[in-house]
């Protein structure tokens, strides 16, 4: 099969397209064939070897944590699915393997894809919108009538993001530049700030929960947005700023400093509750997530289409930081 392997860590030149075997599954596991597979800011973080210390990886390796695609073969012990069934998913951070051809993942991993969306949209989701759902609906315990405030809302998370918390009736606030402003209110943001014209921490306050996708000094100016009590999620630790200064192993060590002393000030100045919040690879959260999508009230972002051989130039764009929804690569192409 075709697959794209990281030979070394650092620039997206390391990405090589190799032919290898094809994985077989053993017990609970299924085999994917992989239609689409989503880019992640995660993955050249991890490609950059600015991860190595928490997701360690035996090269060369095959990244990517967003699939849809079919079922070829079912492992020893598996009942829910059947070859031939359409699915996506988001495999756990120490089994990847998006950008190949074939996939083995674990079966609670995966999720019956929605009839009405394409592979490419449906590799859009997984990571994204579980991270949001795990964000506001577990961490965040966003109700009706609250208010939420979401960074980068034109991003993959805070695309998914602002939807499902407008679907669950509450008043969305978010950052992003002004191209991409009207973009943020379709997906039902009612108040929007251009990061680059006004300071987020000067303009929004009394909210019921912060979503940071930022990390670093932006998560230490939002504990300032919130309401006494509210609640301070980030999805992003800084780890790989903190590496790039300290290495590997004491950068891992500065990120839980900085998570603590930021905890501190927030409960001690607002009273203020701050949670980390971890994608889980979880198929059955994803069933939920899919049945969204399937009736409506949810709709993929996808911003831009690459076929496998040119994984290095889709890369590139998500290290901009500047796309809007997601990054895809379309194996069938």
């Amino acid at each position: 099969m075709r697959a794209v392997r990281l030979h070394a860590y650092g620039g997206a030149e390391h990405l090589h397209l190799d032919v290898v075997p094809r994985p077989e599954p053993g017990p609970g596991q299924v085999l994917l064939r992989v239609r689409a597979a989503a880019i992640n800011p995660v993955d050249w973080k991890i490609r950059q070897g600015n991860q190595r210390a928490v997701v360690p990886l035996k090269l060369p390796a095959i990244l990517g944590m967003d699939v849809s695609g079919e079922v070829v073969e079912l492992g020893p012990e598996v009942g829910a699915f059947q070859p031939g069934d359409e699915v996506f998913c988001s495999p756990h951070h120490t089994r990847q393997g998006g950008y190949a051809d074939y996939v083995v993942v674990n079966a609670d991993e995966v999720a019956h894809k929605p009839p009405s969306l394409t592979h490419v949209e449906a590799a859009s989701i997984p990571l994204a919108g579980l991270t949001a759902w795990v964000s506001l609906v577990e961490k965040g315990e966003l109700q009706e009538g609250q208010r939420v405030f979401i960074q980068s809302g034109a991003g993959g998370v805070g695309s998914l993001a602002i939807q499902l918390a407008s679907h669950l009736g509450a008043e969305v606030t978010t950052t992003c530049s002004a191209r991409n402003a009207d973009f943020v209110r379709s997906l039902g943001a009612t108040t929007v700030v251009d990061y680059r014209e006004q300071r987020f921490d000067e303009v929004v306050r009394d909210q019921d929960l912060v979503l940071d996708t930022m990390g670093g000094e932006v998560l230490r100016r939002s504990v300032i947005c919130l309401r006494r009590g509210g609640i301070l999620v980030t999805i992003n630790t800084g780890l790989p700023r903190a590496v790039r200064l300290f290495g590997p192993w004491l950068g891992v060590l500065a990120v839980a400093w900085q998570l603590f002393t930021c905890w501190v000030r927030a409960r001690m100045s607002l009273g203020v509750r701050f949670r980390l919040a971890v994608r889980p690879a979880s198929g059955e959260r994803l069933e939920r997530l899919g049945a969204l999508f399937e009736s409506g009230t949810l709709k993929p972002v996808v911003g831009s289409v690459y076929p496998l051989e040119r994984v290095a130039e889709a890369h590139a764009e998500s290290e901009a930081g500047h796309s809007r929804g997601k990054i895809v690569l379309d194996l069938d192409v």
